[in-house]
C-alpha cells in the first residue's frame, strides 16, 4: 500500500515540477512588453513615444521640434483618452486619466510656450520622467 502512495504522490509532485517549467517561461513572456517600430504595444504606448520623441528633441537644443510634439501629444491624448467615448481613460478610469493628464500637462507646458520662456533642462526632465510613470498606470 505505501509503496502505491510513493508512486502516487512522485507522479503527482513530477507533474507539478513540469508544470512549473513550462508555466514560468510563459508567465515571463506575458510581462515581456513588446514593440513594433520602438513603439510599445501597450494602451499608453504612443503616448510613451511621442514623449520621448519630444524630450529628445529638447535635449537636442530643437525646442521648435520638442514643442511641435508636446502638441501632437497633447492633441493626441485629448481626442483618444478625454474625449474618445466609452473606451477612453476618462470614463473607465477617471482618476488615473486626471493624474497622467496634469503629468502630461506639466511636461508639454514649458515645450509649447518656449517662445515666451526658456524651459528649465532639470524641470522638464523631472516632468517628462514623472509623465512617463503615470502613464504605467494607464496600461
Amino acid at each position: 500500500m505505501s509503496e502505491k502512495f510513493g508512486r502516487l504522490f512522485g507522479g503527482i509532485g513530477a507533474c507539478l515540477i513540469l508544470a512549473s517549467a513550462v508555466a514560468t517561461p510563459v508567465m515571463a513572456e506575458e510581462k515581456k512588453v513588446t514593440q513594433t517600430a520602438g513603439v510599445d504595444n501597450t494602451r499608453m504606448g504612443m503616448y510613451h513615444a511621442l514623449a520621448q520623441l519630444s524630450f529628445e528633441a529638447f535635449q537636442q537644443g530643437s525646442l521648435d521640434k520638442a514643442a511641435e510634439l508636446a502638441r501632437i501629444l497633447e492633441r493626441t491624448w485629448d481626442a483618444a483618452e478625454e474625449g474618445g467615448g466609452p473606451r477612453s481613460l476618462e470614463v473607465t478610469n477617471k482618476e488615473s486619466f486626471e493624474q497622467i493628464d496634469q503629468a502630461m500637462d506639466t511636461f508639454i507646458k514649458p515645450l509649447i510656450h518656449y517662445t515666451t520662456k526658456v524651459p528649465d533642462p532639470l524641470a522638464v526632465k523631472r516632468a517628462y520622467e514623472d509623465f512617463l510613470s503615470k502613464l504605467k498606470q494607464g496600461d
